[in-house]
């Protein structure tokens, strides 16, 4: 079967943005002039996706209102003869069927993905975490739905991670070929003596249905969360996982630097702002103190 469904995890607190998120979903924080999540759904749609679950809780309308009509606005927009930004918002609710579920409790990612069991039926469907923004000439999607034709196992994305190996869960590998691996077994989390391999799980997942049984019973972990690692774990048991190495850049902007990365870059890209941006930041006097509250003065490079 194909992969045309997806789920999107958004129902995080975005305790690392706050007070900013306090109010605000952590998935509407704007890149230049699109919330984070716009481009992940947009690569989603390029990669073939047609309907999408978008797991939610409390405070997190603003997601649903933004991809939804906006009659005022698109009237305001008509009658202000803008035509060209009209256009855009118009694509915005037409991009893929989207529903919602809220997730009432934070009972983990595992559990964001089991209650949209129904939705999503007896077929397999992708993941996508919010805050992973993936810049690739093939969509990272693509890149792994290509692979899931090819084996009609679950893939996961992964890359090399030489620093902070800790914060992620790490696959044991076989090579296969070129950017495909064969998952032996995963850890969450491990100490840097202790990971299987440099190779760390991003937030990109293509999952085969027996997922969900195996989440369903799983035990919860000593903070009651039902982890998607040991979902996964359990899963490599029974049949086959393929991980994918991206080709792309990804930027974690879940987190502050991650995110201020993200916005500088694509900022430099964007047709409206990149060549005047380009040339503020080549004219910029960058300053770092030291310990001693000295200042030393750095000239960026044209």
């Amino acid at each position: 079967m194909s992969i045309k469904k997806a789920i999107f995890p958004a129902a995080g607190l975005g305790t690392r943005f706050l007070p900013a998120t306090k109010s605000s979903p952590k998935e509407m924080l704007p890149l230049v002039d699109k919330p984070m999540i716009q481009y992940v759904v947009e690569e989603a749609v390029s990669s073939g996706i047609e309907h999408i679950t978008i797991i939610t809780g409390r405070g997190k309308r603003a997601i649903e209102d933004f991809f939804d009509i906006s009659f005022e606005l698109e009237h305001e927009l008509e009658k202000r003869g803008k035509h060209n930004i009209l256009k855009q918002m118009q694509l915005i609710p037409n991009m893929a069927n989207i529903c919602y579920i809220r997730q009432k409790e934070p009972l983990g990612l595992g559990h964001a993905i089991l209650i949209a069991k129904d939705l999503i039926g007896n077929e397999p469907f992708a993941v996508l975490l919010g805050d992973d923004i993936i810049d690739a000439e093939v969509p990272c999607l693509k890149q792994m739905i290509d692979i899931y034709n090819r084996y009609k196992c679950s893939v996961i994305a992964v890359q090399k991670v030489d620093d902070d190996i800790s914060k992620y869960g790490v696959i044991q590998p076989r090579y296969l070929e070129k950017n495909i691996y064969q998952v032996l077994d995963m850890v969450e989390k491990p100490r840097p003596d202790e990971a299987p391999s440099n190779l760390a799980i991003i937030g990109r997942y293509i999952l085969t249905p027996e997922l969900f049984d195996i989440l369903k019973n799983i035990k919860k972990d000593r903070t009651g969360e039902i982890q998607l690692t040991n979902g996964l774990k359990e899963l490599v048991k029974r049949q086959a996982i393929y991980a994918c190495e991206f080709t792309g850049k990804r930027y974690d902007a879940g987190s502050k630097i991650g995110f201020l990365q993200a916005t500088v870059e694509f900022a430099l890209k964007s047709q409206d702002v990149g060549k005047e941006f380009a040339q503020y930041l080549a004219g910029l006097q960058l300053t770092t103190p030291n310990k001693k509250k000295n200042k030393k003065s750095i000239q960026n490079p044209e």
